[in-house]
């Protein structure tokens, strides 16, 4: 699996888990509603933009839902 692979897969647990819609992921992730969407059509982003979002998929991670196996979770400290 490609890392833009478990990115993706991230969003989609997330959603999942959380029921929000994915533009709203999408703007609390990269303060753009509509990228999600575009990495999903092939568009690229930054490796500061990817790693961005894996800090923030970490620190936001809902409690009741399981990180995906195989994907390595950032090491984070999780606001009080």
């Amino acid at each position: 699996m490609t890392e833009i692979a478990h990115l993706l897969s991230l969003a989609d647990r997330f959603i999942g888990a959380t029921s929000i819609k994915e533009v709203t992921l999408s703007h609390r992730v990269f303060g753009d509603s509509k990228k999600l969407a575009a990495i999903r059509s092939g568009a690229d982003i930054t490796l500061g933009r990817f790693n961005g979002a894996l800090e923030w998929f970490s620190t936001n991670w809902p409690d009741e839902a399981e990180w995906p196996k195989g994907i390595a979770r950032p090491e984070t400290v999780r606001a009080a």
